[in-house]
């Protein structure tokens, strides 16, 4: 069993609930760093959301 297969198996069914979670991460990191990095924290928190997006769980 690859990596790539047990993200899978973590993701199946909970993609809302690891969505989500990305964004309070974010949330988090983004109040206890300067404002000037919010934009950066954002931008890996989408790339993030968009791979969870693509895994395919089947």
């Amino acid at each position: 069993m690859g990596l790539l297969d047990k993200i899978k198996g973590l993701l199946k069914g909970n993609k809302k609930a690891v969505t989500g979670a990305v964004d309070k991460a974010a949330d988090v990191v983004q109040s206890k760093t300067p404002d000037s990095v919010d934009a950066k924290v954002e931008a890996g928190a989408e790339k993030v959301k968009e791979i969870i997006d693509k895994v395919d769980d089947k």
